[in-house]
């Protein structure tokens, strides 16, 4: 990245879904991108799991009670790569704008909770999974791995991503900060939980910029008050899917730059500084000058988590070797 490029304008976007409609979502998020790129923006977060939707139904509904609307989600999920990426990819080129996106990612038969990040250019650069569903999540959505505990070069700076309550995760967390994430893009569900919630993303997102020496970008849903009914009609269950909304972008300092967006639809935009990363940094370097790693280290294994392995690679590997390499190490005396 070029010095004349380290300020820019990013954007937090706060929308509500076309439930359990991939396409009708899908074509939000391309006009709110293609908005983007008429305003300069070369940045643009999007909620959790925004397309179709984010899995409300778990949160108000018995496992027994929602068996049809899993199999729904799942017809109504995102292949990566597959159409939906690509005119993601297309809409993102076409704008100039880096795209940080919230999916329902099939993958077979299961569903991960995914954030796809695309490059000006339309280029996927990273997918990463929710490492640890929550709550009533783990009845949804599989795990993801080390993998996924990466940040991410693009045209716009170092990004990393976490999802949710892997905020509450400090060594998730710490693994992006060791990397020099200059941007950090979450995002949250919204519309759940009521204010604590709102509360909770408010010192999420503040502590990690202070921690991270970053700018962060959040991004909540919103739900429509026939959304809330269509997801639970009955009142003592739909009082539930108000509030947990939070849309804004935090300095490294710790303060808000744009935001929080009260309820509704709606862009917290703000132009950032990359240079006040190291402003900041000059206080506080959680992997610099304050850290102790003679005290505390962190060990990660980023690898990823498959099902099946070839074996046959591995043997070949082993046939190639001398035959002293070949034989286990035996204890003589």
């Amino acid at each position: 990245m070029n010095q004349k490029d380290k300020t820019m304008r990013v954007a937090a976007i706060q929308m509500s879904p076309v439930l359990f409609d991939r396409d009708g979502t899908t074509e939000k998020v391309i006009d709110a991108i293609e908005k983007c790129g008429q305003d300069g923006i070369r940045l643009a977060v999007f909620p959790e799991t925004f397309i179709p939707n984010y899995p409300y139904f778990a949160w108000v509904n018995p496992p027994a009670a929602f068996t049809d609307l899993h199999v729904k989600l799942h017809e109504q999920a995102v292949d990566v790569p597959g159409p939906v990426t690509e005119s993601i990819g297309k809409a993102a080129k076409g704008s100039g704008t880096v795209v940080v996106l919230g999916v329902n990612e099939r993958d077979g038969s299961s569903l991960y909770n995914t954030q796809v990040l695309f490059n000006s250019d339309g280029s996927i650069v990273g997918k990463r999974r929710k490492i640890m569903p929550t709550f009533h999540e783990r009845m949804v959505w599989g795990w993801g791995d080390g993998s996924g505990l990466t940040v991410y070069d693009t045209d716009v700076g170092r990004i990393g991503a976490l999802i949710c309550w892997e905020h509450y995760m400090p060594l998730a967390r710490y693994a992006l900060i060791t990397q020099g994430e200059q941007i950090h893009c979450s995002h949250f569900p919204g519309s759940m939980a009521g204010d604590s919630m709102s509360q909770q993303i408010d010192a999420a997102i503040r502590h990690h910029a202070m921690e991270s020496g970053a700018f962060v970008v959040n991004a909540t849903g919103w739900l429509t008050d026939g959304q809330r009914s269509q997801i639970a009609s009955d009142e003592s269950l739909a009082k539930y899917l108000k509030g947990g909304i939070c849309t804004g972008i935090v300095a490294p300092y710790g303060l808000y730059l744009a935001g929080p967006l009260p309820e509704g639809e709606d862009m917290a935009v703000a132009e950032i500084d990359l240079k006040a990363i190291v402003r900041q940094k000059n206080v506080l370097d959680t992997v610099g000058h304050y850290s102790r790693p003679d005290i505390l280290r962190l060990k990660i294994d980023r690898s990823e988590r498959k099902v099946v392995e070839d074996m046959a690679r591995g043997f070949e590997e082993m046939a190639d070797k001398p035959d002293d390499d070949r034989r286990p190490d035996l204890d003589s005396g």
